[in-house]
């Protein structure tokens, strides 16, 4: 069971969104130093100021995950000032919600960049003190995506395709090597931020930031291997293996909506 209490955690995108939910539940159940990467400066400011004010110990670095050059030198300063780190949250993330072939380059660079390549690059930063410490928990937050191919999210599925993959594959090498370095993925359902404003599902409730926060946290704590919400996204591996894939098209994908619900997507606004 992974330990908060005392601990020292960064979380990227943390300034907003569930980041910001996950940032402070970690501080109330005793977490010692909450390291924030964001690159809305002013956001980033804005969390940093509420929570010391609650008396917590926060501290923020305004960065761009895409820029590689820049993780490094961020890690490095985190290093430099914090020692090594106990938990990293991976959840920094973007979505471009349209059909592929209006997509530009520029916006497969910074999907695939931000929800894919930025956690590799981060997590290489900080996982050699943790496998020399024997001690650590990494948590890379995915998406059902990830598991699910979905009309109007094609670069943003291929993006959490990956991470699902590397998570996983990082979790097993960890094991392998007897690091006690624990990996979590998680792969939740369209949850209700302003991130996917505009999304619809009939069938498959949205999940609610709060509770993706309380579900995120247990399975940190009890080093979940995977964390998948609501509980029907367990199920879909199996449904994606026994079901040929015109009956998933059709049961999943047309019965339950899954294909239409990102017909009136809005997105965050800027």
């Amino acid at each position: 069971m992974s330990q908060i209490q005392g601990k020292t955690a960064l979380i990227t995108g943390g300034a907003s969104g569930i980041g910001k939910l996950m940032g402070k539940e970690l501080l109330l159940k005793g977490l010692s130093k909450l390291l924030i990467w964001d690159l809305n400066e002013t956001l980033l400011n804005s969390t940093i100021d509420e929570f010391r004010s609650e008396g917590f110990h926060v501290f923020p670095y305004a960065v761009n995950v895409m820029d590689t050059a820049a993780v490094i030198e961020t890690a490095k300063k985190v290093r430099a000032e914090h020692g090594p780190l106990d938990i990293l949250i991976n959840n920094a993330g973007i979505i471009v919600g349209k059909y592929f072939l209006d997509h530009t380059h520029d916006d497969i660079d910074r999907t695939m960049g931000i929800n894919s390549s930025a956690l590799m690059h981060i997590t290489v930063e900080f996982l050699p003190e943790m496998v020399k410490a024997k001690q650590g928990h990494i948590v890379n937050i995915a998406s059902a995506a990830g598991m699910v191919s979905n009309p109007k999210m094609s670069v943003y599925v291929a993006s959490k395709f990956s991470v699902v993959g590397w998570s996983d594959s990082l979790l097993l090498e960890m094991q392998n090597a007897k690091t006690n370095v624990h990996v979590t993925t998680v792969t939740p359902f369209y949850i209700s931020t302003g991130m996917f404003d505009g999304v619809k599902s009939t069938i498959v409730p949205i999940v609610k930031p709060e509770v993706a926060v309380r579900k995120i946290i247990r399975g940190l704590e009890n080093n979940s291997r995977n964390v998948r919400m609501p509980g029907i996204i367990y199920w879909v591996p199996l449904f994606k293996g026994i079901l040929p894939a015109f009956l998933f098209d059709i049961i999943v994908g047309n019965w339950f909506g899954m294909y239409r619900s990102m017909d009136d997507f809005k997105g965050r606004t800027k």
